[in-house]
């Protein structure tokens, strides 16, 4: 029997075939991945404005803080669960989510509110979030540039936008080594509170007292500064004594006790708060030797977080 000789220009057209179905997989480009875009925009607004999805869940159900220390720089253990229950005290937040991000020193001798902002857009990588509400923490290496030791003026924490605080860890460090009795948690945790209360809202920033307990502004003498109308201006403490919140807490510097409340860097953004390093000694030294911890928020507070969906 004779064989059938598969006919030539069918082989050669089923190698053509195969060859360009090769040479169009191997040869088609992958589109590379589009980074996402992170809108940084909600989170940063003023001081404040920000309160009532911190303390409720009708918007942001979950809250992620992200921890951003220089290296060797990191707040206590301590510090950081007395935080989270304070957190949980106060708001309705049930999710709550540390994450440490260690950082480089940025080898500055000081830090001024303008590089404070720089390294927080160079560094901050939690942002809002679908259901999650982002906050930015900084624990420094560099004390504040506003600081006069030999006068006992030291700033401890300051915030400045709706969802970023600072932490000048290394004055908190040096200030709690003045004293036996005083640990550094007990520093940091003072200070943590203070600071987030004014991100609740705390006093008259972003929440409305429902009766009346904001101190005024003072002059170094502790007599009120009076406005072109002979007015006095609120300092966004609490004006009740003992409160967490209280005023006599922060200093101001230059034109009056608490001028630097109301600070501003050339760009417009404020520091509504800088707690004062000796005041807080004071306070926790008086505490510790009644056997007492720091003081917690004022019923007045209390009823402002509550009246506006907080605990």
């Amino acid at each position: 029997m004779k064989r059938k000789n598969f006919p030539l220009f069918y082989l050669l057209g089923l190698l053509f075939i195969f060859g360009c179905s090769t040479d169009s997989d191997t040869e088609t480009p992958v589109s590379p991945e589009i980074p996402e875009v992170v809108d940084k925009v909600p989170n940063r607004q003023g001081t404040g404005d920000s309160a009532v999805d911190l303390l409720t869940n009708d918007n942001f159900s979950d809250l992620r803080v992200e921890i951003a220390y220089v290296t060797g720089f990191r707040p206590t253990q301590e510090a950081m669960d007395a935080f989270v229950a304070y957190l949980k005290e106060r708001t309705f937040k049930e999710n709550i989510e540390l994450l440490y991000t260690e950082l480089d020193s940025p080898d500055e001798e000081n830090l001024t509110l303008d590089e404070i902002d720089d390294l927080e857009e160079k560094n901050r990588t939690v942002y809002n979030d679908g259901e999650i509400l982002g906050i930015y923490i900084y624990f420094s290496d560099a004390p504040a540039e506003e600081d006069d030791e030999d006068a006992g003026l030291v700033t401890l924490g300051a915030v400045y936008r709706n969802t970023s605080m600072i932490i000048h860890e290394a004055t908190v460090r040096k200030l709690a080594g003045q004293s036996i009795f005083i640990s550094d948690a007990d520093v940091e945790s003072s200070t943590l509170n203070h600071e987030f209360g004014h991100l609740f809202g705390l006093v008259n920033l972003g929440i409305t007292p429902i009766n009346d307990h904001e101190g005024v502004l003072k002059d170094e003498t502790g007599e009120p500064i009076l406005d072109d109308q002979g007015n006095t201006s609120g300092n966004s403490h609490c004006d009740v004594a003992g409160c967490l919140m209280n005023a006599e807490l922060t200093f101001g510097n230059g034109t009056g006790k608490n001028a630097a409340l109301t600070a501003k860097n050339e760009t417009g953004l404020t520091a509504v708060c800088r707690l004062s390093g000796r005041s807080v000694l004071n306070m926790l030294s008086s505490k510790s030797a009644k056997g007492g911890a720091a003081p917690g928020l004022d019923s007045e507070c209390i009823l402002d977080l509550q009246t506006n969906g907080g605990r």
